[in-house]
This record gives structure tokens, sequence and C-alpha cells, in this order.
């Protein structure tokens, strides 16, 4: 089961649905692909999609770290041997998360094909299916009741509500979609850093009524203790994702008093799976979790899943980011049915490249 070539590139790939949230606007992403040969021929496959404005890593930095000849150093190793490959991944590429992740979800992908069973079969599946939210961005009123309606006929039954340029079009924009949604659509919202802490205690209270299911890091990170002071059935509902980095941040926010009831964990934050596991587990001591992403390739995406149904603390997933890609290097994955997501029966994460 060694190693036996790789190869690593990157692909520029235009949005269908261009969307705004708190500090930037998007139309097109830059995805790097990883692929591991094993000497049986079995190929393990990983994407980065790296995001300067949460981790620091831009494009430039994941390019090199991705450079084959930095990668040399994994020929002709054991990928049996997962555990001290991912922990010298680690050593090798501190400061470039989001190509620590492909690396490391192209080696798990390489074991659990060379095992023939699925990746959550291998980590331990916990659940079968989940629901995941879809994202609506920063637009008026008229422009999210119409995507609302949209993604309710595919099937979608939690939507996510983009935040942060005004907490009173905010508050409005949330009420008339209750209205038009019914009380059967779960609504979560994500201010992406951009309330102040006096904006947050006011957004609760003009929400009350609306069964807002949580709040994704509404303050900017580095206030946590600032969360920390607010009142405890709020803090409860606040997911720390920009918070949330790594281990060391997890355990941050573990502190008495916790700073937030639930951890929103992304492969491209800290690193790939084997971290993300770890983050998991520091979790099931009483955190719920969500896995989020970027926008990011099926092959990214299904490895989180693949991962979020292997964590007992696993309640929400927001494992959208494909779904906007114009197109996408990869096909398989994962099964949406009517909102619900799920893995294939394929060996490792069920993904394969699509051929030119």
């Amino acid at each position: 089961m060694k190693i036996s070539s790789l190869a690593a590139r990157f692909e520029e790939i235009e949005l269908s649905r261009p969307y705004t949230i708190a500090f930037r606007s998007v139309d097109r992403v830059r995805i790097g692909i990883v692929e591991l040969r094993s000497e049986g021929g079995q190929v393990g496959l990983g994407a980065a999609s790296p995001e300067p404005q949460v981790t620091g890593e831009t494009e430039e930095s994941c390019r090199e770290a991705l450079a084959e000849q930095r990668l040399g150093w994994l020929l002709g190793r054991d990928v049996r041997h997962l555990p001290t490959l991912c922990r010298e991944l680690g050593e090798q590429m501190v400061s470039a998360p989001a190509a620590r992740a492909a690396v490391d979800m192209a080696l798990h992908d390489l074991l659990a094909r060379e095992l023939e069973v699925p990746l959550v079969e291998m980590l331990g599946r916990a659940h079968e299916a989940l629901p995941t939210s879809i994202t609506i961005g920063i637009m008026s009123t008229n422009e999210a009741l119409e995507e609302a309606e949209e993604y309710l006929g595919r099937g979608f039954r939690v939507l996510k509500v983009k935040l942060g340029h005004s907490l009173e079009e905010d508050v409005e924009r949330l009420a008339r979609l209750r209205e038009a949604v019914g009380t059967e659509v779960a609504l979560r919202v994500d201010p992406n850093q951009g309330y102040s802490t006096q904006d947050l205690k006011r957004f609760a209270l003009d929400t009350e009524g609306l069964d807002i299911e949580f709040v994704e890091q509404p303050l900017p990170a580095g206030e946590e203790q600032a969360m920390r002071d607010l009142p405890p059935e709020l803090r409860s509902r606040l997911a720390a994702d920009e918070s949330l980095l790594n281990e060391t941040d997890a355990l941050r926010l573990l502190a008495p008093p916790p700073a937030c009831g639930i951890f929103n964990i992304k492969l491209m934050k800290c690193g790939g799976l084997m971290p993300a596991q770890r983050i998991a587990t520091l979790a099931e001591s009483g955190t719920q979790l969500m896995w989020g992403c970027m926008d990011e390739s099926l092959i990214s995406i299904s490895a989180a899943l693949h991962m979020a149904l292997a964590s007992p603390a696993t309640r929400y997933l927001d494992l959208d980011g494909s779904l906007d890609l114009a197109r996408d290097p990869a096909e398989g994955g994962f099964v949406l049915e009517d909102g619900l997501m799920r893995t294939t029966d394929e060996p490792g994460i069920g993904a394969r490249l699509v051929t030119p």
C-alpha cells in the first residue's frame, strides 16, 4: 500500500450563482486538486479551497505547499501508517491548512479505497444521513424570498441566511422569510463577524419570535470574552466559525464558561480530517457540531460528510459549497435528496475525477 506517484493542480471555476457576505462578494473560486496513487493502482483524491480572510492562506501559498517537489516525501510511504503521515503533514504545512487538508483527505481516501470500504465506515459511522442547509447571501428581501422559494422547491428544508450589512434590514428580511416559508423550515443565520455585542443583543430581542435555530459567528474573531459575557441561553445558540481554526481554539472556547454551544468545523480551516476528528472528539463532552465549508469541489465536501457522519456530536450540516459551482472537476461523492445528504457505497470518499 505504498504511494507510487502524486500530482497536484489548480483550476479556476466560475460560480453559477455569485453571492455576497459581510466582508466580500464572490463570483469565482480557485480549487487545488491532489491525486495520490498507490502501487496497486488505487487513487486517493483531495481538494483545497484556501480562504485568506479566515486562515491567512493565499492561493499562492497553497500552490507552493502543493508543489510536487514539496510533496515528494510521501513517495514510497505506506498509507497504512496514516496517523504518522498526517502528523508529518502537519509539520510540513504549518501555515497552509487548505493544502494540508487536500493531502490529508487524499491519504484517507487512498487508505479506504485500498481497504475497499467507504471512508465513513473506516472512521466508524454514527449517522446514516443528515439534512444540510443551503445558503442565501446578502441581497434584497424580494430576492431572498425568490431564492428561498427556489430552494424549497428543490426539497431543502434548512435555510442559512447571510447577514451583517444592516441590522434593521437583516431583521426585516428574516421576518419576511419566516412568514413566507412557515414554521416547518429551519432558519439559521450567519453575520460573518458583522455584529457588535450591542447589535447581537438587539438582534436576539428583535427576532425572538422568529424561531432562529442558531447564530453563526456574530462577533469578530478575538472577541470570545464578549461571547462569554452574554446570557447562557444566547451563548448556547452561538456557533463559532472564524473563532475556531484548530484544536487550540477549541480548547479555549470550551474553557468554562464555554463561549458557544456549537462548533463549526471546516476542513479548510483546521487542516484536514485527522485534526477535524480531534476537534470532534473534544466536542463530545457536550458541544454540538456543525460541519461547514467554503466554495469547494464535491471532493472535499464528500470528505467532510464522511467525517461528519462518523462523529456522535454532529447535529448540523452546512455542506452546500459545491452546489453553485458552474462545473466541478469531480463527480459522485454523495447523494443529495430533498436536502438530505448521505454517502454512497463506493470505497473511500466515493468521488472520481471527471474525464475531460
